[in-house]
């Protein structure tokens, strides 16, 4: 078994060489070059020009002029990492690295609006929309808003706390609702009206994280409501869908490890249990359906590729935050050992996937090296608080 903690340090090593400063799957656009192009203004051609960057195993950028940038998901990620490693090491560096983190973050929050919010600092083109530079969307704003509450308990900043109130705010004033009786999905952004699962877990999440320390029935009450939503989307074999759309019929693994990772947290935060039952079994069409017997982790549950490290950082964080790395040992450490010597870089980072044919070795800063470097910080840490860890959610009564 390789060294987990040479590899994390490897990995750590390299993003603050960088100075957490990176590409991004998602960053073509960015392009001086293709922001001179008349094509700039055509969706067809955004869509195209976005898939070539993101699915070439060669690194375009440097060529076509797209500069390594700080992405707020990202430092989101690596704050609520050195969060972990403060309880897991006493090195007075990670604090130097939680006050650059959260000054960028901060920094970063759009401007011009009554709340807070946060956005991808690239253009994004998808099938269904398009979302210019730093629109606000849910997804990169609660997790700029659980970094800011991770930072919040290990420091006591009430400031934090207050920006972190006022996420909830935007989801609640800002984001479109699909209702459905009494319950209803937020959407990705307030410019759209999708209604994608793991948004709306994501959103009920935080929204029931900042209850726990405020005590607001208001954002229990629409937690329940949103989540309840997603709980009755589940398929009978324990699976969800991306979203509900026709071109969103799709299972993957990393998807389904936000949503379990909701609805654990949900009930985590609020205590309330009624929904255990859907948790254990969307815990159980996971683990049997996304890893071969040899550790690989399978990007859709009917496919062996590609292989994607968003998938094993999602892994890794499910199992250490609802205290099962113990139960899934054996699986654990072949994912770990498997994603070391496939998926690992000399110099560090991590691969972003490996094709049937190629492996795309771009080093990703938001979606391979955070996620990563926060993955392992989970992990280490359980590992060190296993004798003192909370009790998991997996037994017990299903009601409240």
């Amino acid at each position: 078994m390789k060294s987990i903690n040479d590899s994390f340090q490897r990995l750590e090593d390299f993003c603050v060489k960088q100075q957490f400063r990176g590409w991004d799957p998602y960053d073509g656009l960015n392009s001086r070059i293709f922001q001179k192009l008349f094509v700039r203004y055509i969706a067809i051609f955004r869509l195209a020009w976005l898939q070539l960057f993101k699915n070439s195993p060669l690194n375009l950028r440097n060529f076509l002029k797209v500069e390594p940038t700080l992405n707020p998901k990202g430092l989101a990620l690596f704050l609520s990492g050195y969060v972990n490693l403060i309880k897991i090491r006493d090195d007075d560096k990670d604090k130097q690295h939680i006050q650059f983190l959260l000054k960028h973050i901060l920094d970063s929050q759009i401007k011009g609006r009554s709340v807070a919010c946060w956005g991808y600092n690239f253009d994004w083109q998808s099938r269904a929309f398009y979302f210019p530079n730093n629109t606000p969307n849910v997804v990169v704003s609660t997790f700029v808003g659980n970094a800011l509450l991770d930072a919040y308990e290990l420091s006591g900043d009430a400031h934090l706390l207050k920006v972190a109130r006022s996420i909830c705010d935007f989801i609640l004033k800002d984001l479109n609702r699909s209702f459905f009786g009494g319950i209803f999905c937020f959407s990705y952004s307030p410019l759209d009206h999708s209604r994608i699962y793991n948004t709306s877990f994501l959103a009920s999440k935080f929204l029931a994280r900042v209850y726990s320390l405020t005590k607001e029935e208001l954002l229990l009450s629409e937690a329940r409501k949103s989540l309840q939503y997603g709980v009755n989307k589940q398929n009978e074999d324990g699976s969800w869908f991306y979203g509900e759309a026709r071109n969103q019929k799709w299972i993957d693994g990393f998807h389904t490890a936000y949503n379990l990772e909701a609805i654990y947290d949900y009930q985590l935060y609020t205590n309330d249990r009624s929904f255990h039952h859907v948790w254990i079994r969307g815990l159980d069409f996971y683990l049997s359906n996304f890893f071969t017997a040899y550790g690989m982790p399978k990007y859709y549950h009917r496919a062996v590729y590609p292989w994607d490290i968003h998938s094993v950082a999602s892994f890794l964080v499910l199992l250490s935050k609802s205290h099962l790395l113990k139960e899934y040992h054996d699986l654990v450490q072949k994912v770990l050992n498997w994603t070391m010597t496939n998926m690992q870089d000399s110099t560090g980072y991590f691969y972003y996937q490996m094709r049937r044919l190629y492996k795309i070795r771009i080093p990703y800063m938001r979606w391979s090296c955070a996620w990563m470097f926060y993955a392992l910080t989970c992990y280490l840490k359980e590992q060190k608080n296993d004798i003192k860890a909370e009790p998991s959610l997996i037994g017990g009564e299903e009601t409240v």
